[in-house]
């Protein structure tokens, strides 16, 4: 008896490992991208951590302002000296929540729509937002994308009226993430 006892707590064990909840990444990838009249603006971070906890629908990420790297070096400066503050405000964060959990199941490969609420904090300003995206499972590790608009304004980024037509009031922002079970 003590041995049927020990084989089923040892296969539990195993069950819950071969099921992970947990997924985290180091080097996810963010970008944005702004539509002006007289110029575009792409800016691509892949310095972007993050973990998602698919047992309690947990999502956090976190990222430092100054990794987003720039086509030109000047509109690197400026975006950390005059709009988002880097110095002052050096990192971007989100936490939130899936509220589809229970549409998402992680036990077979397939793609599945996700929606995610919660807290994103830019510039010193916390904003609630809604994001729709896709989660994928694939050989062992789950993909995420999605892509949402930022009001530049809603941050208390401001943007001075000389370059006001170069810089578009709303940014579209994309995550693109590759997380390996914890």
């Amino acid at each position: 008896m003590k041995k049927k006892i020990v084989f089923l707590i040892v296969a539990l064990m195993g069950l819950a490992q071969v099921y992970a909840q947990k997924y985290m990444t180091r080097n996810g990838h963010i970008w944005f991208y702004s539509h002006a009249p007289l110029e575009d603006i792409e800016a691509h971070n892949n310095q972007v951590s993050s973990i998602i906890d698919l047992s309690t629908g947990n999502v956090a990420f976190s990222l430092l302002m100054k990794a987003f790297q720039f086509e030109k070096a000047l509109m690197q400066e400026h975006f950390n000296e005059k709009y988002v503050h880097s110095d002052k405000f050096p990192k971007a964060t989100f936490k939130g929540k899936i509220v589809n959990l229970d549409g998402i199941d992680a036990t077979k490969e397939g793609e599945y729509p996700a929606k995610v609420k919660g807290e994103l904090s830019i510039h010193g300003v916390t904003k609630e937002v809604e994001v729709e995206g896709k989660i994928t499972f694939k050989d062992g590790k789950m993909l995420v994308n999605a892509t949402f608009p930022v009001a530049v304004a809603d941050y208390d980024i401001k943007i001075p009226a000389v370059v006001a037509d170069n810089i578009a009031k709303v940014v579209d922002v994309h995550v693109e993430m590759s997380y390996d079970p914890m």
